[in-house]
């Protein structure tokens, strides 16, 4: 069973204001809430649009909010009201960060740019995760998983590798990788305010982390100028470089130095081939021949079934994994013992499945620091600590600048 981590966390005193919603942002501060910072959630009135996104048990509550905002509290906060900005600038006063993912304009709209931010807290590290950089064309542009995804070719690298259609990848790939860029940017500019004092502006655009993702694996010869060859990474767009089928399922295999491949031909009986045809002797020469070679190494997979193979490629230390279904993967044995699901027993929602932080610390362990709040649940708290008194809450709260969740039955 989880616990709350009471160790306090390697970013414990950290305090940051979360205006982040739907996947890419919340995903970003629970990382760092994990960390032990104090992140304040604003949501506008009805709560982030996510939380009703999947199965739930309660509306409000589906299974991918909670994923991606445990270890946060939750203030409701109507933002277009002045009472409501008045409250979040007061927040930042008390802040270290103040992160957003909506367009840059909006946020100027709403009286809160990072000038306007500034003048509150000149310390404030004011990070934007959004579309595309500000000084481009695209800088106004609206931007979501599945646009960075086409913008950056991913779609066009699935045909490459033999799909029939332009395909997205089957998880919003952009959210999590920038998400976790813009965490990485927070930690740096932390570290960067203890050493010199300086709070900053930071940008976090999809679309150029998106492409130095894609294109640092894909841009091949045309990294020259001249180029010197093609784009895409042959070995990855192989038609072949799939899971194996087998006689009774299918296997994922990774045959990739001298060594795995030498001895994969002598388990075939043919342990000279290298050394007999030029196309296997090298590296490089494999990655030239590459989609012959997966497409022999496919042919001789279907000789055995998915057990036989495992047991002799794991024998002969050869790279080899199953491949699991979201069901299975649920049941690994080495998720298992290192502790990586763990069940909660949310106050509202009930026993629920949980994933650990998946570093380990010798000192300071991140983990979860709070269940995944109900919107505006902590709400009458946070105001109290900026010194709203409970008169002045009840009128925010009646003039719908603020929500106050039910107490939890």
């Amino acid at each position: 069973m989880q616990t709350i981590n009471q160790t306090g966390g390697p970013l414990a005193g950290v305090r940051i204001v979360d205006l982040t919603t739907v996947l890419m942002g919340p995903f970003a501060t629970q990382i760092l809430g994990d960390f032990g910072a104090d992140v304040i959630k604003i949501e506008p009135p009805g709560g982030d649009s996510v939380r009703g996104v999947g199965p739930c048990r309660h509306p409000g509550m589906a299974g991918m909010f909670l994923h991606a905002n445990r270890s946060k509290r939750s203030l409701v906060l109507d933002l277009k009201q002045p009472e409501g900005r008045d409250a979040l600038l007061r927040l930042v006063a008390t802040a270290d960060v103040l992160i957003y993912n909506v367009r840059p304009q909006a946020m100027a709209r709403l009286g809160l740019s990072y000038d306007d931010v500034a003048q509150a807290n000149p310390r404030i590290i004011y990070v934007g995760a959004y579309g595309y950089g500000q000084a481009g064309p695209y800088a106004a542009r609206p931007a979501y998983d599945d646009l960075i995804q086409g913008a950056v070719g991913i779609p066009s690298l699935s045909m490459r590798a033999g799909g029939d259609v332009p395909r997205y990848a089957p998880s919003p790939i952009a959210d999590r990788i920038v998400g976790m860029a813009a965490a990485n940017a927070v930690t740096a500019a932390l570290y960067h305010r203890k050493e010199t004092g300086e709070g900053q502006s930071i940008e976090v655009p999809m679309f150029e982390t998106m492409a130095q993702f894609i294109l640092s694996d894909h841009m091949c010869g045309y990294t020259f100028d001249p180029p010197v060859g093609t784009t895409g990474y042959a070995r990855i767009l192989n038609e072949h470089r799939r899971p194996y089928a087998t006689q009774d399922g299918y296997l994922c295999v990774l045959l990739y130095n001298d060594k795995h491949w030498r001895t994969f031909f002598a388990l075939n009986g043919q342990p000279r081939l290298m050394e007999e045809d030029p196309r296997f002797s090298t590296i490089a020469k494999r990655t030239e021949h590459i989609h012959a070679l997966y497409e022999m190494v496919a042919g001789i997979m279907t000789t055995r079934t998915t057990a036989e193979w495992q047991r002799m490629l794991e024998d002969a230390d050869i790279p080899v994994m199953p491949m699991h279904t979201m069901e299975s993967l649920l049941d690994d044995p080495h998720l298992a013992a290192v502790g990586f699901f763990e069940f909660v027993d949310h106050p509202t929602e009930g026993r629920m499945r949980s994933m650990a932080s998946p570093s380990r610390w010798s000192k300071t362990q991140p983990g979860m620091t709070r269940h995944a709040p109900r919107a505006g649940e902590q709400g009458e708290e946070i105001l109290s600590e900026l010194g709203y008194d409970a008169a002045q809450i009840d009128r925010l709260v009646t003039a719908g600048v603020t929500q106050l969740a039910p107490a939890a039955k």
